[in-house]
């Protein structure tokens, strides 16, 4: 999985748009293989980025949980203690 793509189900408050196609970018970002695409290609890539977002809001908005939703902020502290956790590990 690539480390980009935020997890955006059950947050308070929910995925924006904006978030949903920025992670869509990074997925076909990926699977291309291109960060940024040729003119030939520039269509295609852009049509997949379009389909993701609408799968993945789609995806978002089907899905159900009975657990209560995460705080955004708290989260962004857990990955931000993670991230200075493994800068701070020897290499080895």
């Amino acid at each position: 999985m690539c480390r980009n793509i935020k997890t955006l189900y059950n947050f308070e408050p929910p995925a924006s748009d904006a978030e949903i196609r920025a992670a869509a970018l990074q997925f076909v970002r990926k699977i291309s293989g291109m960060n940024s695409p040729s003119k030939a290609n520039e269509a295609a890539f852009q049509a997949a980025i379009e389909a993701v977002t609408a799968v993945s809001r789609s995806l978002l908005a089907s899905l159900e949980t009975t657990a209560a939703p995460k705080d955004r902020a708290v989260e962004a502290q857990k990955a931000k203690a993670r991230s200075a956790g493994r800068a701070n590990r020897p290499a080895g």
